[in-house]
């Protein structure tokens, strides 16, 4: 089980998840009309440590986290 956070304005409470692989946890999430939107332009992070790579495995006790774009001056 993973736990899946989501930061600023994505405004969804934190999910504990199933899934073995970052793409299996995008499939899962696309499921959710409203996170559509923030998973092409999120950046990830898996236990405070960005990634890039769509097959990256996850284990048991993972943390997850969508970073969306930030607009600031």
């Amino acid at each position: 089980m993973v736990t899946v956070e989501f930061l600023g304005p994505i405004g969804k409470e934190p999910m504990n998840l199933d899934v073995r692989s970052l793409q299996e946890l995008k499939e899962q999430l696309h499921k959710d009309p409203a996170l559509t939107q923030w998973l092409a332009n999120s950046s990830v992070a898996i236990n405070d440590e960005l990634v890039n790579d769509m097959n990256t495995l996850l284990n048991d006790g993972d943390k997850v986290v969508l970073l969306p774009p930030v607009c600031g001056g």
